[in-house]
Parts: C-alpha cells; structure tokens; sequence
C-alpha cells in the first residue's frame, strides 16, 4: 500500500515519531491519496502547519512544507496564497492549534473565504504538551487539567466555520479511511475556504485517561458513534460523517485580482 503514495514522502525522515496506534498516519495517508487521485504537481504543492502531534505531518511529505509557530499556521499560508494564488495550500492544523491560541485566525480566515483547504485533526487533546484538554475535548472527559472530568462544553469547529463566511465544511474519522480521502478531494475542488475535520485516536494521551484499553478500541468508537446525513444522533458523542455544509461566495483572491485590475484601468 505504501508503494502507490512513497513518492510523495521524504522517506529518509521515516520512521516517524507518532506514537504506535495513533490516527495522525492513518489520516496522511488519505490525505496523500487525495493528493494523488487529484494529480497535483508536487512543485505546486505547499503544505503549512503551526505546532502539535498532527503538524509534524509536514515534515515526512515531499512538498514545499513550512512548520511555522503554534496557532499560526492560517496566517501563513493565507500570505502565501494571496501572493501566489496559483498554488494549492494545504493548512495541517491540531484542535488545540487551530481553536485556541489559532482560533481568531480560523475565524477570520473562514470570514475571507481564501482558496485554502485546511484539515483540523481532531484528538481531543493536546497530545504533544502533556494532555491538557482543548476546546474540542468533549464535556465530561478527563486530561491533565481536567482529572476529574471536563466541564466545559467542545466547540462544533464547523459550526463555527460555517457561521464565519467558509463554504465548505466535513468530517469523516480515521476509522473512515476513504472517505476522508474523498472529503479532502471535494475540498480542494471547492473554491474558497474548506475545512475538513478528521477525528484523531490518541491512545496514549487521551484513550488512557478515558478507559480505552487499546487504538482498535477507539477506532471501533469512531465507527460506532458515527452517522451519516438523515440518522439521528443517540448520545451527546455521537458526530455527523460526509458534507456537512457547502455554498457559493466569492474567494478572496479573486476579489483582490479584480481590484488591481481596476486599479490598473483607473476604475475606482
């Protein structure tokens, strides 16, 4: 299976440091086979990422790749995309990374609606810093500065995302493998601000504070408490697969095109 996607990897950087049974290589996976289904030129291809288990992502693949600063991977590859808008960005960004400290740029990046396709790994944790909870930890569950259970409520990142002006939003799970791929692939070929949320087993920092003996436990979680458009959810666990929301609206560099256009023809 690795044979048909190597190419796209800088193979002298493997083995890599996520921890045995974590969902971070599984969702690389069907990143890159979107990738390859697409046929993108690999010179044109830039991959951004701030801080976290999920933006060390980067550092394995044979693109044009930039580990930036934490919670700034947006404000990154939004310059790059406005400064040459012929090039397919791709933004790897952790929960943490990208609703926290990253969370006004997520925001304001949905708002511009730019041609970006950005994938929030969602683990539910901060696994890299210790196991802290994040804003997508779900209520009641236990980290490091929650040890008797998380009060707080998770954001729904595509709620948000939506409400901010993106134009498309999905989610799909390690467990489902290939229809991440396909969600990758529809994004990209939205034109404007995409988001694709990829639900992450951590077994180390979170399955083990939260009574999951194994990765395959977890896994067998995502396909449990997953449903698709027109089921209901049962519990407060449970998370939608598929397109959740996609709409027309115009792409920000575009917009800056036609401006300098005018600016050129003296018509302002």
């Amino acid at each position: 299976m690795f044979k048909e996607i190597a190419q796209y990897f800088r193979t002298e950087t493997l083995p890599h440091i996520w921890c045995p049974g974590c969902g971070i290589g599984t969702i690389t996976a069907a990143i890159v086979r979107a990738i390859k289904t697409l046929q993108l030129d690999q010179n044109k291809v830039i991959f951004v990422s701030g801080i976290g288990c999920s933006s060390r992502m980067p550092g394995y693949l044979d693109f044009n790749t930039i580990h930036t600063t934490h919670g700034r991977a947006l404000p990154f590859a939004i310059g790059i995309k406005a400064a040459r808008p012929e090039l397919d960005v791709f933004v790897i960004m952790g929960d943490g990374d990208s609703t926290a400290i990253g969370g006004n740029h997520l925001i304001h990046a949905a708002r511009r609606n730019i041609d970006l396709t950005a994938i929030v790994i969602n683990n539910s944790i901060y696994g890299m810093t210790g196991g802290q909870t994040s804003p997508l930890t779900p209520h009641d569950k236990r980290g490091t500065t929650s040890p008797f259970g998380n009060l707080e409520r998770p954001f729904q990142v595509l709620e948000v995302a939506k409400a901010a002006g993106a134009t498309y939003g999905a989610r799909a799970s390690a467990f489902h493998n290939q229809l991440l791929t396909k969600l990758v692939i529809d994004a990209y070929n939205n034109l404007g601000f995409s988001l694709v949320e990829a639900v992450s087993q951590c077994p180390v920092s979170y399955g083990r504070r939260n009574k999951f003996k194994t990765p395959a436990d977890m896994l067998l979680w995502q396909k449990e408490h997953a449903f698709k458009a027109g089921q209901q959810a049962v519990s407060e666990e449970d998370f939608q697969i598929g397109e959740i929301f996609k709409r027309q609206a115009p792409e920000y560099t575009q917009e800056y095109e036609k401006l300098r256009q005018r600016l050129r023809e003296g018509i302002i």
